[in-house]
């Protein structure tokens, strides 16, 4: 026990064969895209209410209450189905399904269905959140794992700094669909790196 305490405050070089740099790097990218989902969205809200032609402007603050609903939800399944299966083929999952409706959310035909998308979007983000705490659990403990943490946590709060002002650029440049679909080729980039770099951390007895 005293020597497995001081192996994981010591803080590994490398983490499942990949840098503690890249591997932090990784967390924090899986994490982020839940900051990503939310506060990008806000800079478009005048531009969403006016495409879908909507007269009560206040309505369009549902697109967040359906994505926070999915993601609070969701959390719940996905624990203990990254515990059954390992933590790979649920994230994967989330991620796609978070790819996907991000993607469908640019070619929405009306409010109702834009709203039914970011609901799955939500649920999608959740794996992302539940299974990458649960990555920094299974390979640390103790003060190392709250030290990699804090670094997590670090670099995943510089989004909530940023988003809005990408959301508003995007939509200077274009109209705010582009969101959606910027959302989608972000979320596909960190999947693709984390299913090449990421192993799986669930050990087969666990």
């Amino acid at each position: 026990m005293h020597g497995k305490t001081a192996a994981a405050a010591s803080h590994p070089a490398t983490i499942g064969g990949i840098g503690r740099p890249q591997f932090i790097a990784i967390i924090a990218s899986l994490m982020a895209l839940n900051a990503l989902a939310i506060d990008i969205m806000l800079p478009a809200f005048p531009n969403i209410a006016s495409g879908f032609g909507m007269a009560d402007t206040t309505q369009v603050q549902f697109i967040l209450l359906s994505y926070i609903i999915g993601f609070g939800g969701a959390q719940l399944f996905f624990g203990p189905v990254s515990d059954r299966f390992g933590r790979r083929m649920p994230l994967f999952f989330g991620i796609g399904l978070y790819a996907i409706c991000s993607a469908a959310g640019a070619l929405a035909p009306n409010f109702e269905a834009l709203l039914a998308l970011r609901l799955l979007q939500g649920i999608g983000a959740a794996a992302t959140r539940v299974i990458a705490i649960s990555v920094v659990r299974d390979t640390h403990s103790g003060r190392a794992m709250a030290a990699t943490m804090s670094l997590v946590m670090m670099v995943f709060m510089v989004v909530p700094v940023f988003a809005p002002m990408i959301g508003q650029v995007i939509i200077l440049g274009g109209d705010w669909h582009l969101i959606f679909v910027f959302m989608a080729a972000v979320s596909l980039l960190i999947g693709g790196w984390a299913m090449l770099q990421l192993p799986e951390t669930l050990k087969p007895e666990n």
